[in-house]
């Protein structure tokens, strides 16, 4: 995740060594049901009821263990989250126990009495998905009506005092929806406007042949920075992100380079101490059913149940094979990415976008928009790779 506002702003940044076990965030699938059917769903939820999903008594005891362990964040997901009867019971558990909570929703359920419920919890940040605008968002979200819904949703949360972010998946079919998203989260209010890159999981594996192109995503990306920079000048409170591609950074860092080398320079310290992909190190997701994954994209890959065995005790385990190679994942790499001169910045970015394209998990990420020559990789190296 890169916070793009913070980065242009120059905040300062201290290097620090890594060290292991890192306490990661946490995002817990608390129920695979959803009353909605995205284009783009990682975790292709329908609207259904799914047996052996964790028992109310269960979720109390994981919680327990996060906040043992210390983590320093639990984001409730889903599925759409609030389907789950019991959440905003276990949302108050996690907050009470110190460990700071917050939702990922749809927003079509919230209303201003459902709001006010989910502050009284103890969530301090709620995340509204909205794909653009009203035809394109019902479009994708396969609900006429739900682009007001979701709507209604941020309004309602916003007037019952919490932290609001609006969250937008960048594909073919939405980025021309870009503009007016901004413009969106700016006449809203919202704090955040988080912009994700596509992972090609669940439903969303159906949308890799509308991933922009090399040429599209750097456009897009000077569009995304080139708003920022206006907002700063203007005084905008709105912070904005974006997620599921490191290759982000380093594009802002060559932009800055010839623009402000100082500026530049503040960027790739940050980057470098953030150390690039945070799969398997400093995140972790929990399925409904219990399993552990590196992220919440990992979905064929657990290393382990927390009905089995704490994710305190899995996430410290060295000899975890998986979190193994994540967490030295440079010695792994393959392609373009085993020589590319900004692989410690990026780790490799997403090791399942490779697997889908390729079947290798250590292949090249295929959505580096960065040139061979930003890389720094020259036709003799390709050639010897």
């Amino acid at each position: 995740m890169l916070n793009v506002t913070k980065m242009i702003r120059g905040a300062s940044c201290k290097r620090k060594p890594p060290s292991y076990p890192h306490r990661p965030v946490v995002v817990w699938n608390v129920t695979k049901r959803c009353n909605l059917s995205c284009e783009h769903c990682y975790s292709a939820s329908s609207d259904t009821l799914y047996p052996d999903e964790l028992t109310t008594e269960e979720a109390q005891e994981f919680i327990r263990d996060l906040a043992d362990y210390r983590v320093p964040a639990l984001i409730l997901s889903g599925g759409e989250p609030l389907l789950r009867k019991d959440i905003l019971e276990l949302a108050s558990l996690s907050s009470r126990l110190g460990i700071g909570t917050a939702l990922s929703t749809n927003g079509t359920l919230i209303d201003e009495q459902m709001a006010r419920r989910i502050k009284e919890s103890g969530i301090y940040y709620v995340g509204i998905s909205v794909d653009g605008d009203e035809q394109t968002h019902d479009m994708f979200r396969g609900e006429k009506g739900s682009f007001h819904s979701s709507i209604e949703g941020i309004r309602a949360c916003l007037k019952a005092g919490l932290k609001v972010g609006l969250r937008f998946t960048m594909t073919q079919k939405t980025l021309e929806c870009l503009p007016f998203v901004f413009e969106l989260a700016k006449m809203e209010g919202c704090h955040r406007l988080y912009l994700s890159h596509l992972v090609y999981v669940g439903r969303g594996r159906r949308l890799s042949s509308d991933a922009p192109d090399t040429e599209k995503m750097r456009n897009t990306m000077n569009i995304v920075f080139g708003h920022v920079e206006k907002m700063l000048r203007e005084g905008s409170q709105l912070e904005v992100v974006t997620g599921n591609n490191d290759v982000d950074g380093i594009y802002l860092y060559y932009r800055y380079l010839t623009i402000d080398p100082h500026m530049a320079n503040s960027i790739y310290l940050g980057l470098e101490e953030r150390g690039g992909n945070t799969a398997g190190r400093l995140i972790a997701s929990v399925d409904s059913f219990g399993n552990i994954h590196p992220d919440q994209y990992w979905s064929l890959y657990r290393v382990g149940n927390v009905k089995e065995r704490r994710l305190s005790d899995v996430w410290s385990d060295e000899d975890q094979p998986l979190l193994r190679s994540l967490r030295n994942r440079l010695d792994f790499l393959k392609g373009k990415c085993s020589i590319c001169m900004h692989r410690r910045l990026c780790a490799g970015n997403s090791r399942i976008r490779a697997r889908y394209f390729y079947g290798d998990l250590w292949a090249e990420d295929p959505a580096c928009y960065l040139t061979d020559t930003e890389r720094g990789i020259n036709t003799d190296s390709l050639e010897a790779i």
